[in-house]
């Protein structure tokens, strides 16, 4: 008994070894993976970009913005002339807040009386939106409590020994955008409905042309008056309507199930996830071109997700990752369509916004697809 046992171990890997492109995808992947996940993981908000608007502009609010440009988990990048600037700034994603000193907050505070500091919060994703809130709410407080030491310092030099007048009340009044109820899971549904579409579609596609050659029909198939691109458009296309419906199941499923908002447009959403589908169809192919069997091409395709699904971030939020990183993930066309979908669910934003995520996910999938077509052909000759 153990000796044939010993007999089908062995031949296991010698099986599993012999192929040089199996040895790759079993050592190599583990070790990316490893590197990519142990410095890109962190979710600590630090270094968050905000905007400052200051309309009363006297030294009072000039040493409010020097305590947010000196805490760390702020970066002060757009001074915003107006209320249509600042909306443009949250639907882009380019600031995570907008901390907007209202007039009279220096006339309120030499008077000692009570004043607030309006801290605009994108909401999508609610932990980052509750951190950052509280964070800018102890910036606030730390100016407040030292302004007030400040004038009982004055006071006591002023009138000596006795009782001493109430500081400055000074409060951060915050408004969060887009997720007033910070809930997480209108944060994370979405990014799931990207998640399960990319894994779908590219197993999919992976194994369509790996199934011929294994199952020994691509031959037949080779031989018959049916061209290349004819062959890969009937084996993508179906997975294609496979894909798109499962949008509309998945959207669906979520808005039902969780009640998840949908302030967008449908039809928006059907037309960049056919983008999208582009390159997860274009890259599925691409594995099957270069996979012999459907155990590799299954592999080669978790090799690609699960970076992709760990860099686009849908937990880790991509600016706390290394630079170098960051870089990596516009590469990466999930990033793109957990962006798109976020914006549409969220903040019913439209083209005129998500126009560069789109660009991108056509010209990245325009170039798996070419890629693909080139090493078929390859292939067959």
């Amino acid at each position: 008994m153990w000796r044939r046992t010993a007999a089908i171990i062995k031949k296991e890997f010698l099986q599993t070894l012999r192929e040089p492109r199996m040895r790759v995808v079993l050592l190599l992947p583990p070790i990316i993976q490893l590197i990519v996940f142990g410095y890109a993981v962190n979710l600590d908000v630090e270094n968050s970009p905000i905007a400052w608007m200051d309309q009363d502009r006297t030294p009072e609010s000039r040493e409010l913005l020097a305590e947010f440009e000196g805490s760390p988990q702020f970066r002060v990048t757009h001074i915003p002339a107006g209320e249509e600037e600042i909306q443009e700034l949250l639907d882009r994603s380019a600031v995570q807040a907008v901390v907007r000193v209202l007039p009279g907050f220096g006339r309120d505070i030499r008077r000692g009386q009570r004043t607030q500091v309006q801290i605009l919060v994108d909401g999508t994703n609610s932990n980052s939106a509750t951190i950052i809130s509280n964070s800018a709410s102890q910036v606030v407080a730390r100016y407040a409590g030292r302004i007030q030491g400040e004038q009982r310092t004055r006071q006591r030099t002023v009138s000596g020994p006795g009782p001493v007048r109430q500081g400055p009340l000074l409060s951060a009044e915050s408004r969060v955008w887009f997720n007033v109820d910070l809930k997480s899971q209108n944060y994370f549904v979405p990014g799931v409905v990207v998640n399960i579409i990319a894994l779908v579609t590219l197993m999919l596609t992976a194994m369509a042309i790996v199934r011929e050659k294994e199952s020994g029909t691509m031959e037949q198939l080779m031989v018959t008056p049916i061209r290349p691109i004819e062959l890969m458009l009937g084996k993508t296309l179906p997975f294609a309507a496979v894909g798109l419906l499962e949008v509309l199941m998945v959207t669906g499923a979520a808005l039902l199930i969780f009640g998840i908002p949908f302030r967008g447009s449908m039809l928006l959403l059907l037309g960049c996830a056919a983008a999208f589908l582009l390159t997860t169809l274009g890259f599925g192919l691409l594995i099957s071109t270069v996979s012999s069997t459907q155990q590799q091409a299954m592999m080669a395709s978790f090799f690609f997700f699960m970076p992709a699904f760990m860099l686009s971030g849908f937990a880790f939020p991509i600016r706390n990752m290394p630079l170098a990183v960051q870089y990596l993930t516009y590469l990466n066309p999930v990033r793109y369509f957990m962006e798109i979908v976020r914006g549409i669910f969220l903040k019913g934003i439209g083209l005129d916004v998500l126009w560069p995520q789109v660009m991108a996910l056509l010209v990245l999938g325009t170039a798996l697809v070419g890629l693909s077509v080139l090493r078929f052909h390859k292939r067959l000759d």
